[in-house]
């Protein structure tokens, strides 16, 4: 896990699991997540046991548990299959997270594609990472991450989408 901005972080399904929630004392601490992954997150909140959540289900994209906010994201390999409203809930949520005063942390999987991409558009729209190009945009996001490594889908994705982001 690492901290990318003033009490946001980027991390994998360790870092989560590992007790985030609580702090070196073992008290709750003022944490907010976005798990941008299918497995085991969504499936889990949901409970389908299929290949795939119901289409009709009311969470069938996004599930909200407390201080959670659950994306149903594969790393798919082309960009038309993430869901823009997706992606836009999650900035949505990360900032009202941050605004309360929470810290945030992102984590997908392995840390290394979805979740640093979210990452990635969250710092861009705000303005905190700025470029003419997203290649000038990553070459920055780089030396504060560099464990971005995005899947051909999800780069194709905030490529395809870059400019209606920045700021």
């Amino acid at each position: 896990m690492r901290e990318v901005f003033d009490r946001l972080y980027v991390g994998n399904q360790t870092d989560y699991e590992s007790g985030t929630e609580r702090d070196e004392n073992g008290d709750a601490c003022e944490w907010a997540f976005c798990l941008a992954a299918k497995e085991p997150w969504h499936r889990r909140a949901i409970g389908y046991t299929g290949r795939a959540c119901d289409k009709n289900h009311p969470e069938y994209l996004i599930a909200g548990r407390e201080n959670k906010l659950i994306l149903n994201l594969v790393d798919a390999p082309k960009p038309e299959f993430f869901n823009k409203d997706i992606i836009d809930t999650a900035l949505e949520f990360i900032d009202i997270s941050l605004n309360d005063g929470k810290k945030v942390l992102i984590c997908c999987n392995l840390g290394e594609s979805r979740s640093p991409s979210i990452c990635l558009l969250y710092l861009i729209k705000h303005g905190i990472i700025k470029g003419d190009a997203l290649e000038d945009c990553e070459a920055e996001f780089l030396k504060i991450y560099p464990e971005y490594n995005p899947g051909t889908g999800m780069r194709g994705f905030v490529k395809d989408h870059f400019k209606e982001y920045v700021k």
